[in-house]
């Protein structure tokens, strides 16, 4: 009689879904931009914090506790670079003159060269305004990237146009929410003194159509305690939410209804408004390579003393 050997029963394991890459965006499909923020040999102790403000800026993607050696060479974050996906170097450095900061596309260049001529820190900004504002999750998200003045078809700015887009990701204007668009970076470029302004701004919107009382009272985000007052009018008086005779600046609107959070539900309209959150900066383009700080000069003469 034919013997039947018992069938090992094997345990069903359900197939895991295929996770999408992580430094290519959701939404867009486009590779993120990363990028390492770090300094050249030794740096003052405001380029140091200039250094820290310019990686706040990057975030989220880029290493804000990137460590440094003095020992360390460009080929040893080049080394680093592929593997964690990096696609940009932005570097500091001094010379006996004037501080420079080159920005770079991994692993084969471009590199462009500037010389800073001016600069002030965040917490110099901060110092300046009466109410400084940096939310806890503003840099939650990549700030947006707006450029001013570069289109006058001069090959060089063509360059820098291209370099400073791709170093922030990509916007879906069809699918961009307006909660995650809180920050703004500026570059103007300036034709009289062939100079570009970098400015860092905050985003906050501000619901219009109603009086200024109303408008802080909303924008406070905390339960009141009702319980000992008549009516909610009487809280509003003596809580002293601003002066009815101010008056509002002028501020672009925006009307998005698909995202409530931030817009005013009555009229489904916003003022925008900016708020500098610094780092701030002058620069001079003053050099420009087709290698990674290296290789053909394609545009500018001018040496450039530093540890490259």
């Amino acid at each position: 009689m034919a013997r039947f050997r018992n069938k090992k029963k094997v345990a069903f394991v359900k197939p895991a879904k295929k996770q999408p890459p992580q430094n290519v965006d959701h939404v867009t499909g486009d590779k993120i931009p990363r990028s390492f923020v770090f300094s050249r040999l030794k740096l003052p102790a405001t380029l140091k914090q200039l250094q820290a403000d310019l990686r706040k800026v990057m975030l989220p993607y880029t290493a804000l506790n990137l460590k440094e050696k003095k020992r360390n060479n460009l080929k040893d974050f080049l080394n680093v670079a592929g593997p964690m996906g990096v696609t940009h170097f932005l570097m500091l450095s001094k010379t006996g003159t004037s501080p420079y900061l080159r920005v770079a596309r991994t692993p084969q260049g471009p590199t462009l060269t500037f010389k800073i001529q001016e600069y002030s820190l965040a917490v110099d900004i901060a110092n300046s305004q009466l109410r400084p504002r940096v939310p806890k999750d503003l840099f939650k998200n990549s700030p947006l990237i707006v450029l001013s003045g570069f289109g006058t078809g001069e090959q060089h700015l063509k360059l820098t146009t291209i370099m400073f887009q791709n170093i922030f990701p990509a916007i879906d204007i069809n699918t961009v929410k307006l909660s995650s668009c809180q920050r703004i970076v500026l570059l103007n470029y300036n034709k009289e003194t062939k100079l570009i302004d970098f400015r860092h701004y905050s985003i906050r919107l501000q619901p219009v159509g109603v009086s200024r009382r109303i408008r802080k009272f909303v924008q406070n985000h905390k339960v009141p305690d009702l319980s000992s007052l008549q009516d909610v009018s009487d809280f509003i008086t003596k809580a002293g939410y601003g002066s009815e005779s101010e008056g509002d600046e002028e501020a672009a609107t925006v009307s998005l209804a698909s995202d409530v959070g931030r817009v005013n539900k009555a009229s489904t309209k916003s003022a925008v408004k900016l708020q500098e959150i610094g780092p701030r900066m002058t620069l001079d383009l003053i050099k420009i390579e087709d290698g990674l700080c290296s290789g053909t000069v394609i545009f500018g003469n001018r040496w450039v003393e530093g540890p490259w």
